[in-house]
């Protein structure tokens, strides 16, 4: 069986995968999307000048002295007039700042007398946010393969966007095999565990733009692992266990019998090398992972997390970023070796620190790290202090 490096088998699975055609939706069910067109502008942003505090608008020329109060300007209120010499309006944050004023006199600043306001020294422009301080009309401010997050949806909202066009959200499939899985809240036998991959799967596929649709675990026999690849509806069908080739591990077998093509036989990497990927005989993509948890989702991260950008028109990488070995390391073996990892922000840099357990069926380990630790096939020890790579996990 041939072993591929890890970015040779993310290349050659990436080759196999086509952008689907793009669709306009809800700005609100954007989230996790990304962007088949750049987003504009329809304004300036904020469209008028306003006023950045609570207090008075005044002309600076007129400061310091008594001031006549003229009206009022407040959020989605302004004052409609123009404010003469000698004149100030109340107003409040995020109001217009009305004509003839170019200034805000906070109100710590200034006394109320009745009619008049007593205003100190101030020079223009003070407490003002200049019309299209933020964006002008036109401007683009989201560009095409742009995943949308919360702060962009902001953004793309403060742009005047009810909706957006997105790339295609593919139909991923999830097969759990094994006779040992059962999905909670079903009692386990004495020689069964809880399906606690598949679950986890299905939310990565959502929040990276994937629909997810689970099956029901398959039992290890051999029609029954071939009925279920047969049947699922998805442009990418993702199987979690049965990937090596042990008495009961039935998937490869079962694809071969609907035309499985392999494009990936197997990854030289850790956890996971049962990694494999194909093509059937009717065009589906088939993701096969290992059925060991952790396993399953640092491939994910490595593969799955690349495939669904790629249905949506923006293949990538996982995005690594350096930080700094918190204890040494000894040398590294044969497989490029993903290390479940916890890090420190700390002194302007970043420390990391490998769990030392790195057994692939801990899902404790998992959920306590916050990134994987990258070391290279053959990787010589490495002391306390070593620039390593990382790959940021996303939690909450």
């Amino acid at each position: 069986m041939k072993l591929l490096a890890v970015d040779d088998a993310r290349a050659r699975i990436l080759a196999e995968i086509a952008a689907l055609p793009a669709e306009t939706v809800p700005l609100a069910r954007s989230i996790g999307r990304v962007l088949a067109e750049d987003v504009a502008a329809v304004r300036d942003q904020p469209p008028f000048a306003a006023s950045a505090m609570d207090g008075w608008a005044v002309r600076s020329a007129d400061c310091p002295g008594s001031l006549k109060i003229v009206g009022e300007s407040a959020a989605g209120h302004g004052f409609e007039g123009r404010v003469g010499a000698g004149e100030a309006v109340r107003i409040f944050t995020g109001a217009a700042v009305p004509a003839g004023c170019d200034a805000i006199v906070i109100q710590e600043d200034a006394t109320r007398e009745g009619e008049t306001v007593l205003v100190p020294a101030i020079a223009a422009g003070r407490s003002v946010r200049p019309a299209a301080g933020d964006f002008k009309a036109g401007a683009v401010l989201l560009t095409r393969g742009t995943r949308i997050d919360p702060w962009r949806l902001s953004l793309a909202a403060s742009a005047g966007r009810a909706e957006v066009s997105v790339g295609g959200r593919a139909r991923v499939a999830l097969l759990s095999t094994g006779e040992e899985i059962v999905q909670a809240p079903a009692t386990p036998g004495p020689f069964q565990i809880y399906d606690s991959g598949s679950p986890a799967l299905a939310e990565m596929v959502e929040s990276w733009g994937g629909t997810a649709v689970r099956a029901r675990p398959v039992r290890d026999e051999l029609d029954a692992v071939i009925a279920a690849l047969r049947d699922a509806d998805a442009e990418l069908i993702v199987t979690v266990g049965g990937a090596s080739v042990g008495d009961h591990d039935l998937v490869r077998a079962a694809a071969v019998v609907l035309g499985l093509s392999l494009r990936v036989e197997s990854v030289n990497v850790r956890p996971g090398k049962p990694t494999f990927f194909g093509v059937l005989g009717d065009g589906r993509r088939l993701l096969g992972l290992p059925g060991n948890p952790a396993s399953a989702f640092v491939c994910a991260e490595m593969f799955l997390k690349p495939i669904l950008s790629a249905y949506q028109g923006a293949p990538t990488a996982p995005a690594t970023m350096p930080a700094r070995l918190a204890e040494a390391l000894p040398a590294n073996g044969s497989r490029e070796h993903w290390m479940r990892a916890k890090l420190t922000y700390a002194d302007g840099g970043v420390s990391v620190r490998p769990y030392r357990d790195q057994d692939s069926s801990l899902i404790s380990v998992f959920a306590a790290s916050d990134a994987l630790m990258r070391r290279m096939p053959g990787a010589q020890a490495a002391e306390a202090g070593t620039v390593v790579e990382v790959l940021p996990l996303s939690r909450a």
